[in-house]
């Protein structure tokens, strides 16, 4: 790796250090400005000799105008509580056993707040600093983080209230008055407190998915599941509810790979997948099945359901955010993680899952589940 220079105030030139070659046996160096943290280097004297592009962009500070200069006045840093961390922290003092400084909140000249670390280089483990390596990082990724947790804490206390509301007041209404109501009447609010409850179980389930799904943790349970008959257990419950039997049209290419998969995490899917082509889609709603190559390597097959309907589809433009958490779409109601959640079960059992337009114009969802015997088996 070449050694970059940079001139200095007063016209010296100031060399930055070369990256460590340890872990590059191919001889492959990195310049500074090609790492994505902002870095910035202190000598033993404690003047900056090395401030690379990531740090001028996340402090808004030209190299040129702090190399040479002393390492808390190029990079004054300030705790949360306004007090001046090289000050406080005294990187070349102290303690001859201290090797780093964590990874911590601080604030630059204007209140904007960044991510640093420090490590301290020592010639020898109890020696003088040699080196005081900062490495800075810009605080949007975690700030969108935190804004996402917080619209996710926002839509669930949103989608409870409205049924917890409705429970509340039935019942408090049939406990208060039971003897005016008639039977009639009393049915339909115990069938409306059942629904609500209903609701209240399903945005439960929904958010300890998604916990799981974001942590690794969704457990996938293989047993051998007829995927046609699944199907066909949805189809049959939405004709008994009041649906046309001809708004579905299933079909089946024979033969099928025997698919070993968790039965109530595939029914979750089918039954995600299903309902947005009823509520949302428009004209039949198709469901093929069909053998296809298998998603991972080493299989030879696997199964793909297609989902489709013949209503308006997805915008183009929306079709990379549908597996995104909260997209609902333009009159998608709902908590608006259901897709994200279908997304994490199918990739939990090493499938894919796509998004696209149907021929007759609707939506098409796909997955693909690869056969995947239990281990036991194999």
């Amino acid at each position: 790796m070449s050694v970059g220079t940079s001139s200095a105030p007063g016209g010296r030139d100031v060399r930055r250090p070369p990256a460590s070659r340890q872990g590059d046996p191919a001889g492959l160096g990195i310049e500074p400005d090609e790492l994505p943290d902002g870095l910035v280097v202190a000598d033993e004297n404690g003047h900056v000799i090395c401030f690379n592009a990531a740090a001028e962009r996340i402090t808004a500070v030209a190299a040129t105008d702090v190399l040479g200069q002393p390492l808390d006045k190029a990079l004054p840093l300030e705790d949360l509580e306004g007090r001046r961390w090289w000050q406080l922290t005294d990187p070349y003092g102290g303690l001859a056993i201290r090797v780093r400084q964590p990874e911590r909140n601080l604030l630059l000249p204007g209140g904007r707040e960044v991510l640093v670390s420090a490590r301290y280089v020592r010639g020898e483990p109890t020696g003088p600093v040699r080196r005081v390596v900062v490495s800075l990082r810009d605080t949007e990724a975690r700030r969108r983080t935190e804004r996402s947790h917080a619209e996710l804490i926002a839509t669930v206390a949103h989608e409870l209230r409205s049924p917890l509301t409705s429970v509340k007041g039935f019942t408090a209404t049939l406990l208060a008055k039971w003897e005016r109501f008639t039977d009639d009447q009393k049915r339909l609010m115990l069938e409306t407190v059942d629904a609500d409850a209903d609701r209240v179980t399903r945005l439960i389930a929904e958010l300890l998915d998604i916990s799981r799904i974001d942590s690794g943790r969704l457990e996938v349970r293989r047993q051998p599941v007829d995927i046609g008959a699944a199907v066909g257990r949805h189809i049959q419950a939405y004709v008994a509810a009041g649906l046309t039997a001809d708004r579905f049209l299933l079909r089946l290419e024979q033969p099928l790979p025997a698919l070993w998969a968790d039965p109530d995490k595939i029914d979750q899917v089918l039954s995600n997948l299903i309902e947005n082509a009823v509520r949302h889609g428009e004209g039949t709603v198709t469901i093929d099945i069909t053998p296809a190559a298998s998603p991972r390597e080493g299989e030879d097959a696997g199964t793909s359901v297609t989902v489709s309907d013949e209503g308006t589809g997805i915008p183009e433009e929306s079709m990379n955010r549908v597996f995104t958490r909260f997209w609902r779409g333009s009159k998608r109601g709902g908590t608006g993680l259901g897709l994200y959640i279908v997304k994490g079960i199918v990739e939990a059992h090493g499938g894919t899952i796509t998004v696209g337009r149907a021929p007759d114009g609707g939506a098409e969802f796909r997955f693909t589940l690869p056969v995947a015997a239990p281990a036991y088996l194999a």
